[in-house]
């Protein structure tokens, strides 16, 4: 498997979460529960995981084949997950404030997830269909093998079990939410 396959799995788990927080910010009250565990995998699984492999990994192996850092498609994906990472903050915050009982943090909350919502599908569907097909013609079979490696490194550094676990998270809240994952939450399982 290719490591931009792997990736786009991590993708089709991180988009059900995503129909998840899009369902609390639907809501007239917030699900402060829920929030926090969405919140927790999009922290752990999207940013620190996923984009982890991207920003350590995938993405200097597609500059030292000659993409610019600074400029194109690199420097849009890293000026976006700085974009995700500070709405999950603001995010983070309105659930702060909704549990010291400012009602009103529940709008906030609600506004900010719809932005992420938007702002994480837009840039999946910018690397599914930009940049990992790039990286696809420029990294040969050897070099995606040890892209495949190196994640694993990566997710090596995490507790035993916790991408299973957080998978199972995001299976319950979707679960708990309504929201249909067919068979991606298990294909996730063993990427």
């Amino acid at each position: 498997m290719r490591a931009t396959e792997i990736l786009m799995r991590e993708h089709e788990v991180i988009l059900k979460v995503l129909d998840c927080l899009e369902r609390l910010a639907e809501r007239p009250q917030l699900d402060v529960q829920g929030a926090r565990d969405a919140l927790e995998f999009l922290t752990a699984f999207a940013d620190t995981c996923h984009h982890g492999k991207e920003e350590q990994r995938l993405f200097p192996a597609m500059i030292a084949k000659g993409l610019p850092e600074r400029a194109g498609p690199i420097a849009v994906m890293l000026h976006e997950h700085e974009e995700g990472r500070a709405a999950i903050a603001a995010m983070r915050g309105a659930v702060l404030a909704v549990e010291g009982g400012e009602g009103a943090a529940a709008a906030t909350f609600a506004r900010v997830a719809r932005g992420y919502v938007q702002l994480l599908r837009d840039h999946i569907a910018k690397e599914n269909e930009i940049l990992f097909p790039m990286a696809v013609q420029i990294l040969d079979p050897a070099e995606q093998a040890e892209l495949v490696r190196a994640f694993d490194t990566i997710e090596s550094g995490f507790e035993p079990g916790t991408h299973e676990g957080l998978v199972g998270k995001a299976r319950a809240l979707s679960a708990r939410l309504g929201v249909d994952c067919g068979g991606t939450l298990v294909r996730a399982e063993v990427a």
